[in-house]
């Protein structure tokens, strides 16, 4: 007895029953729990047909037979019914998992499975994924479809080699970064959507980090200029936002060059855990009462303007930082790092790990210049909430982002290049 082949009926078989099971719920007069399970053992056994007898028409016209009797079954249900469902959700269903019980014995076992789960998972999550839909505004769709016009559609059709000065303006690497910057800020932003506009001030914070600390800055800022007894509140917002984007800043080197993050990882989330432990400080000393916990409504993060000038700065940097260490070596990548730092950290983090990857950085001075240039980010940050909001705002964040530059700096010149994972 072939004992795969059992195995192989019995993986067809729990699809169906999966499958039919889900359809059985909502249900439906087409097919049920026993019709999608038998359907899928008979593309099992067309399967093993079309092996055993070397045959290659047994699968289609069996196939062509599933779909004669959808279609007469469609009939009777519009004669049978008045208002009949002329969905084809269910027909659609029972053709994919006849092809799935026969590609689990032609093809490959684990795809098959792996289809045939989230085809399960598909058609159970339909009214959750309508309520989604339902709740999604014009401002919405143009995220989700530049996003996929940036990462489906530009992406791949640029030219996969380096152009220019030093060697280093590669298109598709720099727009894959782009793509990763923007990724990351859609998914805040659609975290932003689920969670709702009414959170606890820790969720704004890391939702303004995860989407745009910069923007998170001004929001904040600009709100304690009318109302400055939220000041306290926005500075927590602001700080917590800062961390936030020191972890989008591992996540990046994560993603650019894994091989370095054990080594970049350590003395960033040192600092980090300082900022932290600045921000429950600050929460402990908020009054809950005075507390404003609506989170400003974020811009769209995946507009085609911003991808192109952050992919052109990102350029800017690659040539900048590849300048600097031809023409001075990496002493002069730290200036290069503070002036870059001001406006983007996310360039001068993918452009440093660019280096890293291609072992012309070495991590132990790589996580040094991710460092200064998020330091320097901070310094922006804060002189723009000094400027743009209210003078006790300005005394709360020039404390807490002045605990954390000193620790920063601490952190740069003390840390030993042997403490690392």
């Amino acid at each position: 007895m072939d004992y795969d082949n059992l195995a192989t009926l019995a993986i067809a078989f729990g699809l169906g029953l999966l499958v039919g099971l889900q359809r059985e719920s909502t249900k439906d007069k087409i097919a049920g729990v026993r019709t999608f399970t038998l359907i899928s053992v008979l593309g099992a056994i067309s399967g093993f047909l079309t092996l055993e007898y070397n045959n290659p028409f047994v699968l289609p016209v069996l196939g062509l037979c599933i779909t004669a009797m959808l279609i007469m079954a469609n009939i009777v249900k519009l004669k049978k019914y008045e208002e009949a469902d002329v969905g084809q959700t269910t027909e659609v269903a029972a053709l994919l998992m006849f092809a799935i019980g026969a590609y689990v014995v032609l093809g490959n076992q684990v795809i098959g499975a792996m289809i045939g789960a989230t085809l399960a998972i598909l058609l159970y999550a339909k009214e959750h994924m309508h309520g989604f839909i339902d709740k999604l505004s014009e401002k919405d769709l143009v995220a989700i479809f530049t996003l996929v016009g940036i990462s489906l559609v530009i992406l791949p059709i640029l030219p996969n080699k380096t152009f220019g000065p030093f060697d280093v303006l590669n298109p598709r690497n720099i727009w894959l970064m782009v793509t990763l910057i923007v990724g990351i800020s859609v998914i805040g932003y659609f975290i932003y959507k689920f969670v709702g506009k009414k959170t606890g001030i820790i969720s704004n914070g890391v939702l303004g980090g995860l989407i745009s600390s910069t923007a998170t800055t001004v929001s904040y800022a600009r709100k304690t200029a009318d109302n400055t007894s939220i000041s306290k509140v926005a500075a927590f917002v602001i700080t917590i936002a800062s961390a936030i984007s020191m972890v989008r800043v591992l996540v990046e080197v994560g993603v650019v060059v894994p091989g370095a993050l054990g080594v970049v990882a350590v003395p960033i989330v040192a600092e980090i855990v300082v900022i932290l432990v600045v921000c429950s400080v600050l929460f402990y000393l908020i009054n809950k009462d005075q507390s404003d916990d609506k989170m400003p409504e974020p811009k769209n993060p995946a507009q085609l303007k911003s991808a192109i000038v952050f992919g052109l700065l990102y350029g800017f940097i690659l040539l900048a930082v590849a300048f600097a260490k031809e023409e001075f070596g990496n002493n002069a990548l730290y200036i290069v790092s503070i002036i870059s730092g001001l406006t983007d950290v996310d360039a001068i983090t993918l452009s440093l790990s660019e280096l890293m990857r291609e072992g012309s950085l070495q991590a132990t001075v790589g996580w040094k210049l991710i460092l200064l240039a998020s330091l320097s980010n901070l310094v922006f940050k804060g002189i723009m909430a000094v400027v743009m909001g209210s003078k006790e705002l300005a005394k709360w964040v020039m404390l807490s982002f002045g605990i954390s530059l000193v620790a920063g700096l601490f952190i740069f010149w003390l840390w030993p290049n042997s403490w690392h994972l």
